[in-house]
This record gives C-alpha cells, structure tokens and sequence, in this order.
C-alpha cells in the first residue's frame, strides 16, 4: 500500500471537490456527507479536468398521481460532479457516468486519519 499525504481534512469542508497532485497525478477528492472519495482527475468523455466542476444534485422528474411530470428538482441523495468542458455527469459516491453506468472514473482508496487525508495512488478500486 502507497498512501500519499492528500490533504488536510479541514482545508476540504463538506461539501466540496479540489484537485489535488500526488506524485504527479492529478486526483479529484470529494468530501460529501462525512466521507472522502478520491478519483482521476480525468472526464472519459475527452480526457477534461471533472473536478473542475461543480456539485450538483442529480435532475430528477417530480410526477403527479397519474405519472405526468410536473416539473423537476435536484437530488438531496445522489450528487453529480459535473466536467466543465461538456457537461459530463458522475455519481461522486460509485464515479459512474450518469447516462451510462458502465463508465466509471477511476478511483482509488482513501484514508482519513488524524485529520489529514491520505490516498493510494497505486491501488485501484
């Protein structure tokens, strides 16, 4: 296990994306909820920097009784970080591809301990 001084949990508040570098690797970190997830900072749409982005609630259709939608909200329980070159959409807490769950960012575990986050950069999750 490589684990790698991330950053300082108190420089990450909840809720929140920053990338970071670690051994030359651009790393996308979200704190969201009491829990750090750790990705790639790299959109598999066309290689831009996602954790650029911004956090957004996933769209959700909000129905009448006889299944109309009758408008639309943001999710509470599922958040997206979305790529600023093209929109592209991923569930911070599993990195899949919101329209295409097959795809999933690459990710790697995380450690939290006394206050400071440590990733491993070698391990793949």
């Amino acid at each position: 296990m490589a684990e790698r001084f991330a950053i300082h949990l108190d420089e990450l508040p909840d809720p929140s994306a920053r990338v970071v570098v670690i051994d030359n690797r651009e790393i996308g970190l979200v704190h969201l909820k009491g829990q750090v997830y750790a990705y790639s900072n790299w959109c598999l749409h066309q290689g831009g920097p996602v954790f650029e982005g911004t956090l957004l609630g996933k769209v959700e259709a909000v129905l009448r009784e006889d299944r109309t939608v009758a408008g639309e909200r943001f999710s509470e329980d599922e958040i997206h970080i979305v790529c600023p070159w093209h929109g592209y959409e991923y569930d911070v807490t599993t990195g899949e591809c919101a329209p295409d769950r097959r795809l999933k960012l690459r990710r790697y575990p995380v450690t939290v301990r006394d206050g400071a986050v440590y990733v491993d950069c070698d391990a793949r999750r």
